[in-house]
């Protein structure tokens, strides 16, 4: 990121994604999604589609924080403009003025969203088409649902490590972190911990509330440190750990990835834990949050 020669962020507040730019930087606020977006169209709104693939419309109702604030749509639009200039064929003004005439678009390239501004006008918006589920159609090669099986593989761990698969918390969308709290697993007041079997942290002698530095393991030999986390007790499987990200990204090497999809393997991180320096036990006078309340221990999450 620090190589870029410019980052630009289009945010609804300030986090500290922020401080890590190119040369130069650019942070763009925008309108949130509970915010009133008013155009010269009228007032606008936006679409998303929902876990059950309903598409729908998502409108604010409360006043803008300022008067200056851009919708997204409106930000890429005028960044289109500049960037593109009077030779580009697309009514980018257009679009910024209207977004039903983005819809109208939408509507004559992507399959399912014909008719786009109508149906999404109804109460509870349209299902986007699903032939298997709708017709009992499979669109392959034989007409028929195909099924494959994977050969099941078990990764080798080196003594003294543990798998590391890194999740989300209940106040986080994607990298976007709301709070500080994670009802589903009882952890409050901070990210910064690791979960350990109980019986994995005796054998590696890491005490519950210790403070230990996780250390990814590759085949390119390169140390991968993520420093300063708070161990926590929690009844993960046995040789298995998990830990928040984005904060312990920087433990992905870029080539560990999936065979077929390429995806990072941020559910399969070998990692080692070493006592982190000046590390404080549970309860004393230098102990630092986050904490975990002992009921949470018991959760399961069956969410990541």
């Amino acid at each position: 990121m620090r190589r870029a020669r410019l980052t630009v962020h289009v945010s609804t507040k300030l986090n500290r994604s922020h401080v890590v730019t190119g040369a130069r930087a650019l942070i763009l606020p925008t309108l949130g999604r509970t915010e009133r977006d008013l155009r010269d169209g009228g007032e606008q709104f936006v679409t998303v589609e929902d876990s059950m693939g309903m598409v729908h419309a998502s409108r604010g109702r409360l006043e803008p924080a300022s008067r200056h604030l851009l919708s997204e749509p409106a930000i890429v639009c005028r960044l289109a403009r500049r960037v593109l200039g009077a030779d580009s064929k697309v009514p980018w003004e257009e679009f910024e003025r209207d977004y039903a005439t983005i819809r109208d678009r939408i509507a004559r390239v992507i399959p399912g969203f014909e008719d786009f501004n109508a149906r999404v006008a109804r109460p509870g918006g349209f299902a986007l088409p699903h032939a298997p589920r709708d017709e009992r159609r499979f669109p392959t090669a034989t007409g028929k649902a195909n099924f494959t099986a994977a050969a099941v593989e078990y990764p080798e761990l080196p003594a003294g490590r543990l798998l590391l698969q890194t999740l989300r918390s209940h106040d986080q969308y994607n990298t976007t972190i709301y709070g500080l709290d994670d009802r589903y697993r009882g952890i409050t007041g901070g990210r910064r911990v690791v979960l350990v079997n109980p019986e994995d942290a005796r054998a590696l002698g890491v005490a519950d509330g210790s403070y230990v530095d996780l250390v990814s393991e590759w085949r390119d030999g390169v140390e991968r440190r993520a420093p300063g986390f708070r161990v926590v007790h929690y009844p993960t499987a046995r040789g298995c750990a998990a830990a928040y990200y984005p904060e312990t990204n920087v433990l992905v090497p870029l080539d560990a990835t999936a065979d077929t999809s390429n995806t990072p393997a941020s559910k399969s991180v070998v990692v080692r834990l070493e006592h982190a320096p000046g590390d404080v036990a549970e309860g004393g006078p230098g102990d630092r949050r986050p904490q975990a309340r002992p009921e949470g221990r018991l959760e399961q999450s069956a969410t990541d």
